[in-house]
């Protein structure tokens, strides 16, 4: 077996390698449950085997609707062993969702988390085929009794992973990927000076995210590939995060904007010991620098911002804890540089290269890239080029020193009197304001300009926004033609599952009788 894990490819090849090297050592826990090294190979090896033995074949599917948990990794890694693929799907979704998720599968069985003893029911008479609906007992009773029998592991390209996209618009789309998407990345890493890639032996990686989404079962991927316990939350909440960090010495996490927002807003933050943290990984939305500052100066870790996507199997840009500065700086705007092996460019309306600068669609080529779409051949060709380009959807420049910035989402952005606006530039600009919790700005429909800015507001609590101040408090900070026209209150705002902002949602009202919503 090798020694240099950067060498090691596959599922099978880490947990065999794992639970040779480190048998005793902890691989997961949640709550009070604990599982070595070695455990996790036998349990994983167990539901490979009990997989093969209820007939399913490599390239089969599998869903697991639940919150995370130590069964849903196990049984994702036992799967993967096997070239089985595991779905995970939100449960935040509603029954409909599950299904429709289900379907696209055609999954042979589906796995109930712990809570969800009722998914029988509430999939009753929405499924066109039917899998065996398993439940969280029947899932511990195949971790923990089944016979261990000789398989054929999966290799290096074969699908272990389908992640369904967000679906903020549309049906959502199964994005499939292997193994080399998941760890073939590390490789070019391995021997750079690079310490946020490194790891010590007393760390630990804490999975507070949904593991339906790959910020929640990437991080899971990572502690494995680092040969480190992976501490798993059922759902995000600060209590957990706290006692994650006090009482299980994690030193890395990933959380969006909005999480981290929530830390900071609890009473019992400003009193956890955060000695142990070294790292904070924060992405998958904008990220306003007042909020970010006022992390730097709560927990005292590194932090890093993570840009990608479901379809480049996470991460592809990093921006580095030394570009990070507590007073701001141009660099902090920017979801930072390539990853080693990492390839990325801009391009233009009509596919040309953009000069250094210029805003386009940001396209990326690398291992991390999904093999496709699940059974959607033409959404497929539309995201991912015949040489391998990914089209992330996003716009953004490159700056001369490689930098990548991004504005927001191609569709989300507002064309007001012929000018681009992007609205994380605005909310950005209206977040550091003293009354505001929250904003999400969009485009309505306007007359006379095509579109207007509309800021929609949540008060911080005990406060009043009033809608000229928050107009003068963004003309100070950024050019009048991007300042809202017009302020709305809300108590709360819509968000899916990874806590990206509905904007879809907010904008409809405002564009009911339209015929598309870009005037």
């Amino acid at each position: 077996m090798p020694r240099d894990v950067s060498e090691l490819f596959t599922f099978d090849e880490f947990l065999t390698h794992w639970a040779s090297e480190r048998a005793d050592r902890v691989a997961l826990r949640e709550e009070d449950r604990v599982y070595t090294y070695a455990e996790l190979d036998e349990a994983t090896a167990k539901v490979a085997s009990a997989l093969f033995a209820a007939g399913l074949q490599k390239g089969d599917r599998i869903a697991w609707i639940g919150k995370n948990s130590d069964p849903y990794f196990i049984l994702f890694y036992g799967a993967a062993r096997a070239g089985i693929v595991m779905a995970p799907i939100g449960w935040r979704l509603s029954p409909t969702e599950w299904a429709f998720i289900v379907n696209d599968t055609q999954a042979k069985m589906v796995f109930a988390g712990p809570g969800f003893d009722t998914l029988a029911d509430q999939l009753a008479g929405k499924l066109d085929h039917a899998p065996a609906i398993v439940s969280s007992a029947e899932a511990r009773a195949m971790m923990d009794g089944a016979a261990r029998t000789a398989f054929a592991p999966s290799g290096i390209d074969d699908a272990v992973l389908q992640l369904y996209t967000s679906g903020t618009t549309g049906n959502p789309k199964g994005a499939v990927l292997s193994n080399r998407n998941l760890f073939a990345l590390r490789k070019h890493s391995s021997d750079l000076d690079m310490p946020y890639t490194k790891w010590d032996d007393d760390e630990a990686v804490l999975v507070a995210m949904p593991c339906a989404h790959i910020g929640g079962t990437g991080l899971g991927i990572m502690a494995l590939a680092a040969g480190l316990p992976g501490v798993i939350l059922a759902e995000f909440n600060p209590d957990g995060v706290f006692d994650a960090v006090e009482q299980h010495g994690v030193t890395r996490f990933f959380m969006v904007p909005a999480a981290l927002q929530f830390l900071l807003m609890h009473p019992r933050c400003a009193s956890v010991d955060y000695s142990r943290l070294k790292y904070i990984l924060y992405g998958a939305a904008p990220i306003p620098l007042e909020l970010l500052r006022q992390c730097i100066q709560m927990f005292g870790a590194q932090f890093i911002q993570a840009y990608g996507m479901t379809e480049t199997t996470g991460t592809i840009s990093m921006l580095p804890p030394e570009d990070h500065d507590p007073a701001g700086n141009a660099r902090m705007r920017s979801a930072g540089k390539p990853l080693p092996g990492v390839e990325i460019k801009i391009l233009g309306p009509d596919g040309e290269e953009m000069p250094v600068g210029d805003v386009g669609e940001v396209v990326t080529r690398s291992s991390n890239n999904m093999q496709g779409y699940w059974n959607l051949p033409e959404a497929t060709a539309k995201t991912v080029s015949a040489d391998g380009w990914i089209r992330t959807g996003d716009a953004g420049y490159l700056d001369e020193d490689g930098y990548l910035f991004i504005h927001d989402r191609m569709k989300d952005m507002i064309i007001s009197g012929g000018e681009n606006i992007y609205p994380a530039e605005v909310e950005s600009a209206i977040f550091g304001h003293p009354a505001v919790q929250e904003v999400a700005v969009f485009g309505i429909p306007d007359d006379k300009w095509g579109e207007s800015v509309k800021a929609v507001c949540v008060a911080k609590p005990g406060m009043t926004v009033e809608e000229a101040d928050i107009i003068a408090w963004a003309r100070d900070r950024i050019a009048p033609f991007k300042c809202p026209r017009s302020v709305d209150v809300i108590d709360a705002l819509p968000r899916n599952a990874s806590g990206k902002i509905l904007r879809k949602d907010l904008r409809a009202p405002y564009w009911a009788g339209y015929a598309r919503m870009v005037n």
